[in-house]
């Protein structure tokens, strides 16, 4: 894949790939994707998890109860 930019954004990435320890300008940009992609799959789990019906709420007894079966489910 060739990607072309501006001369100001090329010497922001030569000046990221020297500062932050990256080996090249396909390693920073590849990270750059990388996060990208992952804010995205974040981004819809949140949007899935608030589109559906409330659940009972999580709190200390809802864990108390959750550890009790794992330990229970043992034998």
């Amino acid at each position: 894949m060739i990607i072309s930019l501006p001369d100001d954004l090329k010497l922001f990435i030569d000046e990221q790939v020297s500062q932050r320890g990256y080996s090249s300008s396909s390693e920073y940009v590849q990270e750059l994707i990388r996060k990208d992609h992952d804010r995205q799959h974040l981004r819809n789990a949140l949007s899935a998890g608030a589109e559906s019906a409330p659940t009972v709420a999580v709190t200390d007894d809802y864990f108390g109860s959750l550890r009790t079966r794992v330990r229970n489910s043992r034998g």
